[in-house]
């Protein structure tokens, strides 16, 4: 019997391997961290249980931000959701309420995304594509028909038009008679990533922090409950980064906020406990749980020991997790329901606070109501059926997870030590820095697929023939009837009252003001998100961006 990892390595395992050969000559993760073969005491000689591992609800929060984490109650089960039209979209809202789920999640086409009407002729061929077209009040007072504001929380995907959706939402709350308090969601407003990564931008950087930080200080007022920006490294991880770089890179974006909201004179602790992240959950189960917690662990050091926050609240990393859509594939779709699984139960124990499962059809289209169904029911299973919420951070303590979660966070610091030499994370990106480690981690990843180095079952092994699957279709009169109900709102708003609002905006765009409680007054009346993005266009221009090669 061996007494060490080493006496191990070199009999029992050493004769093993001399006479069979293991399958790869190299194991490692997806972001070329190493595998041993097996884990000991020996990889954790620095490890300290107190100082880096401690207990749930406790600073550094490696084991989870709750004391009580899913004991208390499951995560919010919030699935991404939204095509077409407000009327087509607020009928799938109801039935995923209907089938159980706890939250709602918005997805909003192109136009919408980057401040176009559905009758501007940029939005043509893409009105309510890849999610929901909303170009007024009208449009948000239809998608949350019949689904109480003061009961249901949600979360909208949308960055460079943030601030307008956020005031659409608020707007919608007062006609239901929500108090604006007693609001609560999430709004993504993370601009960051989008010149990195996903490009759903419109404004040059500074007036676009300018947006977020207004933001963090108008619901800091008004919407207490709302969590200001969703800082997310699920589109960087998306693109084809690693977990290492998911890390660094998101929370780098997240010290660019923080110093920014500073400079405006906010203090630490006002906002920063309204601040939540946004990750993805890829393929490399082990990984995807050592990198929720690495990056728990670091946010907590960052705010303790950079900004000196004193609030347990604001030292914690609150985070939604959507399972890997570039995992998904076309061939044999019905893979991906194992595939969303596995990613699910890697999330769920690795403490995330909001969980979206993918569909098994989303590589094809939009989703069908069936594979939503099945895609929920998927975390009803983990929540219901397997006793994994039972406990708090199940495989805590575990040599791997452990050994993983100390190496990732410690490339994730090296990556924010360059970043900070550099000047920051928009400073960096402005140098390509992100986008070329991104571009770099993502081919390495597809050579390996090409090599079959990497197997991709049902692609480039374990093939079938493939076969015709069902989608989802959309009406492709979309853009036509949103453009007849611009046609309507225009002709029987007040329009003097619209164009003097606009002209106040444009004012207070030159100048300092708060723009939120503009955008809110806008709003309800009837000004579109095309016409308050134009007027800002004109003020402040467009962001071009640098080509990185």
């Amino acid at each position: 019997m061996s007494n060490s990892k080493a006496e191990w390595l070199q009999g029992t395992y050493g004769k093993a391997i001399e006479r069979a050969k293991e399958r790869q000559k190299v194991f490692e993760t997806t972001g070329k961290m190493p595998i041993e073969p097996v884990y000991a005491p020996e990889d954790l000689r620095d490890f300290d249980p107190v100082r880096d591992l401690g207990f749930p609800g406790e600073y550094p929060f490696t084991r989870g931000i709750q004391p009580t984490m899913y004991r208390g109650r499951f995560w919010t089960m919030r699935q991404y959701a939204g095509f077409g039209t407000a009327e087509e979209s607020n009928q799938r809202y109801r039935y995923l309420l209907s089938a159980g789920q706890t939250g709602l999640s918005v997805a909003f086409d192109l136009p919408t995304q980057i401040g176009y009407d559905s009758d501007d002729p940029m939005a043509a061929g893409e009105v309510g594509k890849v999610g929901v077209a909303i170009d007024s009040i009208e449009d948000m007072l239809t998608l949350f028909s019949e689904i109480p504001l003061d009961k249901v929380t949600t979360s909208m995907t949308i960055n460079a038009t943030a601030g307008v959706l956020l005031a659409l939402y608020v707007a919608v709350g007062k006609q239901q008679g929500v108090a604006t308090n007693k609001l609560g969601g999430t709004i993504q407003n993370d601009i960051l990533k989008e010149y990195i990564t996903r490009g759903t931008y419109i404004y040059p950087p500074k007036p676009s922090m300018r947006l977020i930080t207004d933001t963090f200080k108008y619901c800091q007022d008004n919407v207490p409950d709302w969590n200001t920006i969703s800082i997310s490294g699920y589109h960087i991880r998306e693109a084809g980064s690693t977990a290492a770089q998911e890390i660094a890179f998101t929370l780098a974006d997240g010290i660019e906020y923080v110093n920014a909201a500073l400079s405006a004179g906010q203090d630490i602790d006002d906002f920063a406990g309204r601040l939540s992240f946004f990750f993805a959950c890829h393929n490399n189960f082990l990984e995807e749980v050592a990198k929720f917690r690495a990056a728990r662990r670091l946010w907590a050091k960052i705010m303790k020991d950079r900004f000196n926050a004193k609030s347990t609240r604001s030292q914690m990393l609150r985070f939604h997790t959507q399972t890997g859509g570039a995992t998904l594939t076309a061939q044999q779709p019905e893979n991906n329901i194992v595939r969303t699984t596995v990613q699910a139960l890697a999330a769920v124990l690795g403490g995330t606070q909001s969980l979206h499962t993918n569909s098994m059809d989303e590589a094809l289209g939009l989703p069908t109501e069936k594979a939503v169904q099945i895609a929920l029911r998927t975390q009803q299973i983990i929540a219901y059926e397997n006793g994994v919420g039972d406990v708090a951070d199940a495989l805590g303590g575990s040599y791997l997870i452990e050994d993983h979660t100390n190496r990732l966070e410690a490339e994730a610091v090296e990556y924010l030590k360059t970043i900070d030499a550099m000047g920051g994370a928009l400073a960096a990106l402005e140098q390509g820095f992100q986008q070329r480690e991104i571009q770099e981690s993502a081919y390495r990843y597809q050579r390996q697929i090409e090599d079959k180095e990497r197997v991709i079952v049902g692609v480039n092994d374990f093939k079938t023939p493939e076969e015709r699957v069902e989608t989802l279709k959309l009406d492709p009169t979309i853009g036509q009837r949103q453009a007849e109900k611009l046609r309507a709102l225009r002709a029987n708003r007040d329009g003097a009252k619209a164009e003097a609002l606009l002209a106040r905006l444009e004012d207070a765009a030159r100048g300092t003001d708060n723009l939120i409680p503009l955008f809110v007054d806008c709003v309800e009346a009837r000004v579109t998100l095309g016409e308050i993005s134009h007027c800002l266009r004109k003020v402040w221009g467009e962001y071009q961006p640098q080509v990185v090669i």
